[in-house]
C-alpha cells in the first residue's frame, strides 16, 4: 500500500515505511483492545452480578501505572524501543490468550480474571511510554506531531469498530473468542515488530551512564512548559474526562434509560473524537502550551454546558463537541510535550506524562460517585467543569511569562540552569 503524500501533507507520517506497517497493526490491535475491555466487562457481570467486582478489575488494571509508567520511561531511554515493545506485546497477548482458554474451558472463575487485568495493567503501564516516544524514532521530529494526529484517529476508530464487534461477538458465541482474537492482534503487532527497518529510525546517541528516574522529574521541573501542559493535563484527565461516570448517571438518574443508551453515548463521544483526530492535522502548526490550555478551558466549557441540558437528545447533541475538545486538548498536549524534550530523555518525559495522565482518576472517581449520590450527577459535572475551568486558568496565570521553549533543550543544558 502505497501514499503519496506533500512534505506539508495531512499523510506525511505515512511516507516513512515503518510508520506505514505498523499503522494497519495498531489498528487491528486497538480494535481487539477495545472488543476485549467490553467482554472483560461482560465476563465480570456473568461470573459476579456485581458492580463492586466491574470497578475492581478496572482498579486493578489501570492501578498499575503508578508503579511502572516512569521505570517504563526510563526503559525507553535505556533499552531498544522496538525490542521492549515486542516484549510488552508478547505479555499482553499471553494474557488474553490465557483468559480465553479459560473461558472456552469454562474453567474461568473471578480470581483468574482480577489476576490476569493486573498483570495486563503491568504490561499497557510499561508499554505505552515505550510506544509514543519510539513514534519519533519511527518518522522523525519534524514528522512526530503528524504521526501522533494519525494514532489518536487510529485509536478512535477502534473505539468506533471495537464495542460493536465484541456485541456481536458475545451475542453469538460468548466471551471467550473475544480474549483469543485480541491475543491474535497482538501477535500481529510482534511481527510488524520484527520487520520493522532499524536503519530507518531516527535515533540519537543515547546519553552515556545510569537513566535514571529522578533525572527525568528534574528536567520536568526544570522546565516550564512542559510541566504547565502536564499540570493542565492532570486536571483535564481527572476532573473532565469522566464520561463513564457522567453518562452512566445522566443515562439512569436524569432519563430513564438503560444499557443500550448507555453504549450509544460512548459511540457519540468517538464521533467527535474520531472527528478531531482527522481534522487535527491541519492545525499542527498551532500547537503549543498555550493552545493546550485554551483547548482545555474551552473543553471544560463543553462540560458545563452538558450538565444543563435539559433532555436526552439534546444531552446527545453535545457528546461529539465534548469528545472533539477533548480529544484536540489531549493530541496538543502529547506532540507539544514530544516535540519539546530532548530524545536523550523523551522516554521518562513520556513515563511522567502518562503517570500524570492517568494517575489521579483511580483515586478522585470513586469520590466524584460519592459526591454525585449526595448532590446530583448535574451538580457533579458543574463541579468538575469549575475546576476543568478554573486550573488551567490559574496555571496560565502563574507561569505565562515562563513559557517560552529553552534555545538548547538538551538535559544538560536544562538541568544545569536548573
Amino acid at each position: 500500500m502505497r501514499f503519496s503524500v506533500k512534505s506539508d501533507g495531512n499523510w506525511r507520517a505515512f511516507r516513512h515505511r515503518n510508520f506505514r506497517i505498523l499503522y494497519p497493526a495498531n489498528a487491528a490491535s486497538n480494535i481487539g483492545g477495545w472488543v476485549q475491555r467490553i467482554a472483560q466487562d461482560w465476563l465480570v457481570l456473568e461470573l459476579t452480578h456485581s458492580g463492586f467486582y466491574l470497578g475492581l478489575v478496572t482498579a486493578l488494571q489501570f492501578a498499575p501505572v503508578w508503579l511502572v509508567s516512569l521505570p517504563g520511561g526510563a526503559l525507553a531511554d535505556r533499552f531498544n524501543k522496538r525490542k521492549v515493545l515486542m516484549a510488552t506485546n508478547a505479555i499482553a497477548g499471553l494474557t488474553s490468550l490465557a483468559l480465553g482458554l479459560l473461558v472456552v474451558t469454562d474453567t474461568v472463575e473471578i480470581w483468574h480474571v482480577l489476576v490476569i487485568a493486573f498483570v495486563l495493567g503491568l504490561a499497557d503501564a510499561t508499554d505505552k511510554p515505550v510506544r509514543q516516544s519510539f513514534v519519533s524514532e519511527m518518522v522523525g521530529i519534524a514528522d512526530m506531531p503528524n504521526a501522533v494526529s494519525l494514532n489518536s484517529a487510529n485509536f478512535n476508530f477502534g473505539r468506533l469498530v471495537g464495542p460493536a464487534l465484541s456485541g456481536l461477538l458475545i451475542a453469538a458465541f460468548g466471551t471467550g473468542p473475544s480474549f483469543l482474537i485480541n491475543a491474535t492482534t497482538y501477535l500481529i503487532v510482534i511481527y510488524v515488530m520484527s520487520n520493522i527497518r532499524e536503519a530507518e529510525l531516527f535515533r540519537e546517541p543515547r546519553t552515556p551512564g545510569p537513566t535514571t528516574i529522578r533525572e527525568g522529574v528534574k528536567y520536568v521541573m526544570a522546565r516550564p512548559d512542559l510541566f504547565v501542559v502536564m499540570s493542565v493535563i492532570f486536571f483535564v484527565t481527572t476532573f473532565g474526562l469522566n464520561f463513564q461516570l457522567f453518562n452512566a448517571l445522566m443515562a439512569t438518574k436524569v432519563f430513564d434509560k438503560g444499557v443500550t443508551t448507555f453504549g450509544l453515548m460512548g459511540t457519540f463521544i468517538a464521533i467527535g473524537s474520531l472527528s478531531a483526530a482527522l481534522f487535527s492535522p491541519r492545525i499542527e502548526k498551532y500547537r503549543s502550551t498555550k493552545f493546550v490550555i485554551f483547548g482545555a478551558i474551552t473543553f471544560g466549557f463543553s462540560i458545563f454546558i452538558i450538565a444543563f441540558m435539559p433532555t436526552f437528545h439534546t444531552y446527545m447533541l453535545m457528546l461529539p463537541v465534548a469528545g472533539a475538545g477533548a480529544l484536540t486538548t489531549m493530541i496538543a498536549a502529547n506532540s507539544t510535550v514530544q516535540t519539546n524534550s530532548d530524545s536523550a530523555v523523551r522516554g521518562r518525559v513520556m513515563g511522567i506524562y502518562q503517570f500524570v495522565f492517568l494517575g489521579g482518576a483511580p483515586l478522585v472517581t470513586p469520590l466524584l460517585g460519592l459526591f454525585s449520590e449526595s448532590f446530583g450527577i448535574r451538580r457533579t459535572i458543574i463541579l468538575c467543569a469549575v475546576i476543568t475551568i478554573l486550573a488551567p486558568t490559574a496555571i496560565w496565570l502563574k507561569f505565562k511569562d515562563r513559557l517560552a521553549v529553552p534555545a538548547d533543550i538538551s538535559i544538560a543544558a536544562v538541568l544545569k540552569t536548573a
